[in-house]
């Protein structure tokens, strides 16, 4: 590394040229992938609250299952809750109306939920338990009541005891839990009986949606004699055509500045070391190895990117910070140090391909170019 520090320190602009872009690459990826958990986030937080270990749509004819377009017959709900090796089979209902309260301005879109008191709802052992069962601080536990979520609660400008409307029909905010999203508008909790009526109104069949099921069952023997599908919490996220379109353009944009931070950090190193190969092969003559030689570029390309993501991460997190004030942005290691480590590796990998100079380099043709 002696060649490297005194490089390092001796070409301090091209040093601070190159940690200067990945600096400003490492922002943008970090960025974007923050804004990308963000609405992910709005998407989807409230169907990763359901509990279970599968979650049951109803099976289309033609296409893949979707939360928009799935009802689940009472015939099919009674079939799950009496199959064998199904602890538990909770349905739930899920539509997307408007609400509106004395204090707001104009309506609010809101995600209906029609969650039934069951005992051990929002506590059971499937991927969604990780939000600690944010869903179950919202179920009313009267037909004239409603549950909101914190979203719901501050556009609507409503607190415990205020009066909301929905559907033409008043109800009294019983309580207001955490920040649960579906398809980016916040949720309201009504009992199931609510749901099936206001679900009605607005166009509905008033059958639930989905199934949260937990259990050891076959899962696919009873999905398939009952005309319905039944993946996990994770799986069924791409019954979302909102989650599955906006992920899918975000990740190709992440993917695609990956790929840019990994070609023009390997092109400015490859610049960075073409200027200095005639050194490398005078230090090759004098005996250093090639293993030697390219430890020290190497090592030399990890500083300039440490130091380089490390400053794009530190203005990630500030201006992350900020921007979570307005806009839907998330700070998580997810969408810093998952990146920030993606960065290192390709940003080496750019760099490796700069190593041919350094192992192709000829020690007597730097000789005698110095004669």
């Amino acid at each position: 590394m002696f060649v490297a520090w005194r490089d390092l320190r001796f070409a301090r602009g091209r040093f601070l040229l190159i940690g200067a872009v990945v600096a400003l690459i490492t922002l943008l990826v970090g960025f974007l992938s923050g804004l990308t958990g963000g609405l992910a986030s709005q998407n989807i937080s409230a169907v990763l609250a359901l509990p279970g270990d599968r979650l049951v749509l109803a099976e289309p004819e033609s296409g893949e299952p979707s939360f928009s377009s799935s009802t689940l017959s009472d015939e099919a709900v009674d079939a799950w809750q009496g199959a064998a090796g199904v602890d538990s089979a909770i349905p739930v209902g899920i539509s997307q109306s408007r609400a509106e309260s004395a204090d707001s301005d104009g309506t609010v879109g809101v995600a209906l939920f029609g969650l039934p008191e069951a005992i051990g709802f929002g506590s059971g052992s499937g991927p969604g338990t990780g939000t600690g069962g944010e869903l179950a601080q919202l179920v009313p536990g009267a037909n004239d009541e409603v549950g909101l979520s914190a979203g719901a609660a501050k556009d609507l400008n409503v607190a415990v005891g205020d009066t909301v409307t929905i559907t033409g029909t008043e109800f009294t905010v019983a309580t207001v839990g955490g920040d649960s999203w579906y398809s980016h508008t916040p949720v309201v909790a009504l009992t199931p009986d609510a749901w099936a009526e206001a679900d009605t109104r607005v166009g509905g069949s008033g059958e639930a949606t989905v199934i949260a099921a937990s259990g050891d069952a076959d899962w696919d023997a009873i999905a398939e004699s009952t005309g319905t599908s039944a993946k996990s919490t994770i799986a069924s996220l791409t019954a979302l055509e909102t989650f599955r379109s906006e992920i899918g353009s975000l990740g190709l944009m992440i993917a695609l500045l990956f790929g840019i931070s990994a070609l023009v950090v390997g092109a400015f190193f490859t610049v960075w070391t073409m200027q200095r190969s005639a050194d490398v092969a005078v230090l090759k003559a004098l005996g250093a190895t090639t293993g030697s030689l390219v430890r020290d570029s190497l090592g030399q390309a990890l500083i300039v990117l440490v130091l380089g993501i490390g400053v794009g991460l530190g203005a990630v997190v500030g201006l992350g910070t900020l921007a979570g004030q307005a806009l839907p942005f998330m700070l998580s290691p997810l969408t810093t140090l998952a990146p920030a480590a993606i960065m290192t590796v390709l940003g080496l990998a750019g760099a490796a391909v700069a190593l041919r100079t350094v192992t192709k380099a000829d020690p007597l043709t730097a000789l005698g170019s110095h004669r």
